[in-house]
């Protein structure tokens, strides 16, 4: 069937606005897609390009992850909240949707390329519409090279994990089995030139098979958030500034307090006249605190860590 859309036209399909791009019009986030074999002609999106400075990092696993594999996933993930990074991942049941959902809730923007069109009636997996529309809501966006009304098959997941992969900066595993669509997406992202990151896991679960054949072959192991900023090359002074922002977002409101008030060393009677509580709950707040590292007491004085 004869494509009719303008590429550079905003048009209604089944209830979404689709844009299309073709790729001498691709902006600069994905230019990287032109160094790749067969690079798409063009490509369908909903939602919002991401901006030229922002570092794109693809998160896939298995669709049959594990509690670890969540956890850690989740983890890494919201550990970013504040850089300038984008995940990318395949909207997929398992680990993708894991991925997608854990950026939204750190408050970064995240870009979804499944193995389908974007129309409505096409997006797959259907149980993942809702969690589609979210992603756009937020600033980030769907993207694919299928017609808008394309069914995903077989083989388009394969083509489409070329997107992933020559899209991103790194391309982070967190579980996979062997074989795996996923370790199509680390092999096609080592032969365009990407960093390949996996997450360890257990030696007696299948999942993690993937990965550690992965750390195996050369792949960079992640046990943080930290290990990714490092490769990724943030600047380590960053860290500590970004790491006191979302503790204190995390933080119980008196905790909050606490931590906004120690701006300077305090006893724990400046504390209490400061913040205007009980000093029971003044004492309780201040071990609470201590016991995750954020604070410490010397010398009869308060101080953030």
């Amino acid at each position: 069937m004869k494509n009719t859309l303008n590429y550079s036209k905003v048009v209604q399909l089944a209830n979404m606005k689709l844009s299309a791009i073709s790729k001498n019009e691709f902006p600069a986030a994905f230019s990287p897609l032109l160094e790749i074999p067969e690079p798409p002609e063009k490509l369908y999106y909903r939602g919002a390009l991401p901006d030229d400075d922002t570092v794109l990092l693809a998160v896939v696993g298995s669709r049959k992850y594990s509690h670890y594999g969540k956890e850690a996933c989740e983890q890494v993930v919201k550990g970013l909240r504040g850089y300038d990074i984008t995940i990318v991942s395949g909207l997929a049941l398992g680990i993708d949707s894991i991925a997608h959902r854990s950026a939204l809730d750190a408050g970064l923007k995240t870009i979804a390329v499944p193995g389908s069109g974007l129309d409505d009636d096409a997006l797959y997996p259907r149980e993942h519409l809702q969690l589609a529309r979210e992603i756009v809501e937020k600033g980030g966006a769907l993207v694919s090279e299928y017609e808008p009304d394309f069914k995903a098959t077989t083989w388009s997941f394969p083509r489409r994990n070329r997107i992933m992969a020559g899209l991103s900066k790194a391309v982070l595993v967190v579980e996979a089995e062997r074989p795996s669509g996923t370790l199509i997406t680390a092999r096609l992202a080592l032969d365009y030139g990407r960093d390949v990151f996996a997450v360890p896991g257990s030696i007696f679960s299948e999942t993690s098979r993937g990965a550690h054949f992965l750390i195996r072959q050369g792949a960079t192991p992640i046990t943080s958030s930290l290990d990714i900023l490092t490769e990724l090359g943030f600047k380590q002074e960053e860290f500590i500034e970004k790491i006191r922002e979302n503790e204190i977002k995390d933080a119980l409101p008196v905790e909050r307090q606490v931590l906004l008030t120690l701006t300077e060393p305090r006893t724990r009677q400046e504390l209490k006249e400061l913040i205007g509580i009980p000093i029971e709950q003044m004492n309780m707040t201040l071990s609470v605190l201590e016991i995750k590292g954020l604070i410490i007491e010397t010398g009869g004085k308060i101080m953030r860590c």
